[in-house]
């Protein structure tokens, strides 16, 4: 196929010296979109919670219990991240992951500042929709909204986990969404993190590697303890991993600011998602 050949998409890019005004006007539907999709996360997770953790869910084994939360987790991520939405917002989803794409400068700061209040804004939302449907069955022990609190082994421990996590996740990300091959897996290789993190780590930490998740657990359980491991822990390791990739493989490695990248859907970022693909058409006429 000759690269003019290849699909187009609309890209919607903000200039540097955009406004605040100027950003909302442009990207109003992502933000709205971003929050919906954060919001029907947060309303997975406290279902997963519920079904794998309350008292109609104990004949679980115990040690199968953080993985059936977790595949629950991971089908709802991997369905908003390829969903409509997904494919036209990036599907973030995480503060964290907006962030380290701001950091790389691929996400204008306009963008980020509202896709972090969207995100935050959605999972108070959707942890308020799972409440008013699931009830009491969210709110008792052993769920109690899905809270994130330091495990046994303490808040040092946890910090590092959430680090270690978030470094983890912002890596495979980065290194999945930017190959000519492996993009189109993107999706699956969060899932399938998903379930690890859950099934072998959620007992050092709660699982969060995401501050807006942790928040809306911690409004409506009311359990403020460590709450702010959830909120640095996550963007520094996030950051931490988004600089080591660019210092590997250079800047001009990160194509755009998307997890799962198509070539139908509008893309609000600075986008260079092309380049890639021409490559790979290179690459399979040599």
């Amino acid at each position: 196929m000759d690269p003019q050949q290849l699909p187009r998409f609309q890209v919607t890019a903000l200039p540097p010296d955009a406004s605040i005004a100027e950003a909302w006007s442009t990207h109003w539907r992502e933000y709205l979109m971003e929050a919906a999709q954060s919001g029907v996360l947060l309303f997975c997770i406290g279902l997963s919670a519920v079904l794998s953790y309350s008292v109609a869910a104990l004949q679980l084994p115990q040690a199968a219990r953080p993985f059936a939360m977790g595949a629950g987790v991971s089908v709802a991520t991997v369905s908003l991240i390829r969903s409509r939405f997904g494919r036209r917002t990036g599907a973030h989803l995480n503060p964290a992951v907006t962030l380290a794409y701001g950091y790389l400068r691929r996400v204008h700061r306009w963008d980020a500042a509202f896709y972090v209040a969207s995100q935050f804004l959605g999972a108070v939302s959707g942890m308020w929709l799972a409440r008013s449907v699931l009830g009491d069955r969210l709110a008792h022990p052993p769920v109690c909204y899905a809270v994130t609190t330091p495990g046994s082994e303490g808040e040092v421990i946890a910090f590092l986990a959430e680090w270690s996590l978030s470094a983890l996740l912002m890596s495979i990300v980065l290194f999945t969404a930017n190959h000519k091959i492996l993009f189109r897996y993107a999706p699956f290789a969060v899932g399938v993190l998903t379930i690890f993190y859950y099934g072998f780590c959620a007992s050092l930490s709660g699982f969060s590697v995401n501050p807006a998740r942790s928040f809306a657990s911690a409004v409506f359980a009311w359990i403020w303890r460590g709450l702010w491991i959830y909120f640095v822990a996550p963007v520094g390791g996030a950051i931490c991993a988004a600089a080591l990739y660019a210092r590997l493989l250079g800047s001009d490695h990160v194509y755009c600011a998307k997890v799962f990248h198509d070539t139908r859907s509008t893309c609000p970022f600075r986008c260079s998602f092309l380049e890639l693909l021409h490559g790979e058409d290179r690459e399979s006429r040599g």
